[in-house]
């Protein structure tokens, strides 16, 4: 019996883990792709078109008995949602990753955390006590996670060979603008700090959502569906090029196939269930594991350097990234019954004495009555609320 309760609390541990792990085969397949010449407006299309492909048929047969009906207000919601994360975030991404490197990228996106908390603390998914330890380590951490963000994109430092895989620096030639690499960094980081920025604001806008259609495969299948039109609308507006829709059978259809069924089918369906069950702060708090992930990879794979001043900031964020982890895990295992802006009231039924209309007699008496007056016992449905001190 043990046994099963800790394999079920650590259920959504691993869960989390196993994503990173595919984001970080995203994060070097998608690099390879684009470097290749794949288009990334035409990238987005496709991804969302086989993740919607792969999920809707799972999503009719498992969720047809259970899934509520379709309102106005659920449709616009999901609009929102897959413009934000299938369209703004992932194109955002995908420039920002041909500016800089995938290790950078994937470093990048460990400040999603505190940007999730900021966003949560704007609509009201956290409460923050200026005095309660807990709130105090939110603050700080979200504000070191900002911090180390901003030393990885201002300063760059000597190479660092860590891995002994004689890594060179990573520059696309087709970066716009013709400048020099130090400028490409910097538009770059300012685009991956938007996308880090929608896909935030996706979690939240997802987890809001479930409240009122909480059917994780059809949400899914909607927000991927969804992703592919109001993506290919904006492929046909930016990119006019016929060939550019061509994938031939190389890097380029691994990783539309991996991205949409890996990255987006899954990967928004697990992030369903966790957001449900720990929120949107849990969901992003495991980011540092894809880092270290990425960088080993991206080391070997696409012979990327890691320089010092990256390393630095990434030390930073994680030391940031889990004093937020601490103050939520202490906000987990805070009894229901015992909340911090209100204590947990107890209702229980009354048990009232009420008075007999005739005055007293020796039959009261005989019949177990009291010696006061005959009183009799009614249990009525009026509750006592009784709160804990």
């Amino acid at each position: 019996m043990g046994s099963s309760e800790n394999l079920n609390k650590a259920k959504p541990y691993v869960a989390m883990v196993l994503l990173q792990f595919g984001y970080a085969g995203m994060f070097i397949i998608i690099m390879v792709s684009l470097k290749r010449g794949m288009n990334h407006y035409v990238l987005v299309v496709y991804r969302n078109i086989i993740a919607a492909v792969v999920v809707a048929p799972f999503a009719f047969f498992f969720e047809r008995k259970v899934r509520p009906k379709m309102t106005m207000s659920i449709f616009l919601k999901i609009m929102a949602l897959g413009l934000l994360e299938p369209v703004l975030d992932q194109n955002f991404y995908y420039v920002g990753s041909k500016c800089t490197s995938a290790s950078f990228s994937a470093a990048m996106f460990n400040i999603l955390p505190a940007v999730t908390f900021v966003l949560a603390i704007i609509f009201r998914m956290e409460k923050i006590k200026i005095k309660n330890v807990r709130s105090q380590a939110k603050i700080i951490g979200t504000t070191v996670t900002i911090a180390g963000a901003m030393v990885m994109a201002m300063y760059k430092g000597p190479a660092l060979d860590l891995f002994h895989t004689g890594g060179q620096p990573h520059h696309d030639s087709s970066s716009s603008g013709g400048g020099p690499q130090e400028t490409n960094y910097l538009e770059g980081t300012l685009l991956l700090l938007v996308s880090s920025v929608c896909w935030s604001a996706f979690f939240v806008l997802q987890s809001h959502t479930l409240e009122t259609y909480p059917v994780a495969l059809s949400l899914t299948a909607w927000i991927c569906f969804m992703g592919a039109v109001e993506g290919g609308v904006v492929a046909l507006v930016m990119e006019h090029e016929a060939s550019a829709w061509t994938i031939h059978w190389d890097a380029r259809i691994v990783a539309a196939i991996y991205s949409g069924v890996v990255c987006s089918g899954i990967t928004y369906y697990v992030q369903g269930i966790m957001l449900k069950e720990r929120g949107p702060v849990f969901v992003t708090a495991f980011n540092p594991l894809c880092l270290v992930i990425v960088a080993i990879l991206s080391s070997f794979i696409l012979k990327e350097e890691i320089t010092l001043g990256r390393v630095i900031g990434a030390i930073i964020i994680i030391i940031g990234l889990y004093a937020i982890i601490w103050g939520k895990s202490k906000d987990h295992i805070v009894s229901p019954l015992l909340e911090d802006d209100k204590k947990g009231d107890l209702v229980l039924p009354v048990v009232a004495a009420t008075e007999s209309a005739k005055p007293p007699s020796s039959n009261n008496y005989a019949n177990g009555g009291g010696g006061g007056g005959g009183g009799r016992v009614a249990v009525t449905d009026t509750p006592v609320t009784i709160t804990s001190s």
